[in-house]
């Protein structure tokens, strides 16, 4: 019997499947996947509707807007997500549920007191914001309103880390779901109504708000229902004596995460600033395609990040390996076709968005080859975070932010949106290469040191 291209692609799914280890992270994965790709399309519903309703030069201003305040909440977080994952998982393990309700405890509150310096920072910065990104001085107060989102936010990022600890990737799943929907339906109202671009913001304002309110809510039921009622008037002193190595590995993943923001997540700010609205509506337009690739990979990395800490403390090197293969043959299933398809068909794709947006195809091909690989070597900088290794990322960051910022300055000014995904897909292949040839050599390293081990 001829072998199709369904069942090639089946066949090494199925045996992942079969396979418990395997199977475990691809059912959490599948939750979040599932609602994330629902999410996927509800996002490009709301990209279209809004990219209609204000054309190319306002779609590119709400660009801004959004990304200001994503970039400024981040700039104070410690990614408390990733602590909380790493060190209530080991204390789980161990049965110290004491521990990991003061852990919870500590990263709620550095997490609110950091919401609130960004919301202060934001209002500052707004009329900035406006100035040099909108090119447009009296959008400072839609900014700001916007801004609230940041406040909102609390502790979420903590709340997802305690949420995928416990495997309530399910809840999650229905949270992401239940925000895009919401969104949906007001840009919608938005659309029918002719809108503006303070209609689109709060309705993205909303979502945020619908999402940080059920993600914290439900985050704090699970921690009672693991640590009791009472779980909040755990000391923190019972963690003291880790303080320094907390402190570590918050400072690494901030600083890690800061340099991101200043060259991946800040994209739009700098195309903004360096070039017009009107590259910038071009060049979040093809960005909203690469999330379509991105978005059912995402949950890959939360899930992935989670066995494989455990197969690390467990000095299981193997089963990290299988598992690290694993995830890239999932993610390459999706990711390849997928690409090839925005080849072929992207033209057509885009004027989904209108006749006008068609000068953005030629930046989703740049960008593809960038995303592609960075997709396919999802895990390449978490992997050494449970290594003791929380720096090494960050360093590489700053060598290719180096080259990525200098290519900005000299190429977007004149090169626009392509020019801006040159840059990110030159970012997207150097880090992920350097990482992914990294990460092998310190787990050949380990696993050399460690008697040898069968998968289990």
């Amino acid at each position: 019997m001829p072998v199709t291209p369904i069942k090639w692609i089946r066949a090494p799914i199925d045996r992942l499947r079969r396979n418990p280890l395997a199977s475990r992270m691809i059912r959490n994965s599948s939750y979040v996947f599932s609602a994330n790709t629902l999410s996927a399309v509800l996002s490009m519903a709301q990209s279209v509707l809004a990219a209609r309703l204000l054309g190319v030069e306002a779609f590119g201003v709400l660009g801004a807007i959004t990304q200001f305040a994503s970039v400024i909440n981040r700039i104070t977080s410690f990614r408390m997500s990733e602590l909380v994952v790493s060190y209530i998982g080991e204390f789980t393990s161990e049965g110290k549920k004491e521990h990991s309700a003061a852990l919870f405890k500590v990263a709620s509150l550095t997490e609110i007191a950091s919401a609130v310096i960004a919301f202060l920072l934001l209002v500052i910065l707004a009329p900035l914001g406006a100035k040099v990104l909108a090119k447009d001085p009296t959008t400072v107060g839609i900014f700001i309103v916007y801004g609230i989102s940041v406040l909102v936010n609390l502790f979420a990022e903590s709340a997802t880390g305690l949420l995928q600890i416990f495997d309530r990737f399910q809840s999650i799943a229905v949270i992401t779901v239940v925000q895009g929907v919401v969104t949906l339906l007001l840009i919608f109202a938005a659309f029918l109504s002719d809108g503006s671009l303070n209609e689109v913001v709060l309705a993205y304002l909303v979502g945020k708000i619908v999402w940080a309110g059920l993600t914290s809510l439900t985050a704090l039921r699970t921690a009672a229902a693991q640590w009791g009622s009472s779980w909040w008037r755990t000391p923190l002193s019972i963690i003291a004596e880790r303080k320094k190595e907390l402190a570590r590995f918050a400072i690494s993943t901030n600083l890690s995460g800061t340099i991101n923001l200043v060259t991946r997540d800040s994209d739009i700010l700098w195309l903004s600033a360096l070039s017009n609205p009107l590259q910038v509506g071009y060049y979040k337009v093809a960005k909203a395609f690469m999330n379509i690739l991105l978005v059912p990979v995402t949950p890959l990395i939360s899930t992935t990040y989670r066995e494989v800490a455990r197969e690390i403390a467990s000095k299981r090197w193997v089963n990290v390996r299988y598992l690290l293969r694993s995830g890239s043959l999932i993610a390459g299933v999706w990711t390849v076709p997928a690409s090839l398809g925005l080849l072929l068909f992207g033209p057509w794709l885009v004027l989904i968005y209108g006749a006008e947006f068609l000068p953005s195809y030629p930046v989703i091909v740049v960008f593809l080859m960038g995303v592609i690989v960075v997709n396919i070597l999802y895990w390449n900088r978490s992997v050494l975070l449970p290594l003791g290794m929380p720096d090494y990322p960050t360093k590489i960051g700053v060598l290719a932010a180096v080259v990525q910022i200098t290519g900005m300055l000299l190429l977007v000014p004149r090169g626009g949106a392509l020019a801006m995904a040159g840059m990110m897909s030159l970012f997207f292949l150097v880090t992920a290469g350097i990482l992914f040839w990294k990460s092998m050599r310190e787990l050949r390293l380990a696993e050399a040191q460690t008697p040898s081990e069968s998968m289990e």
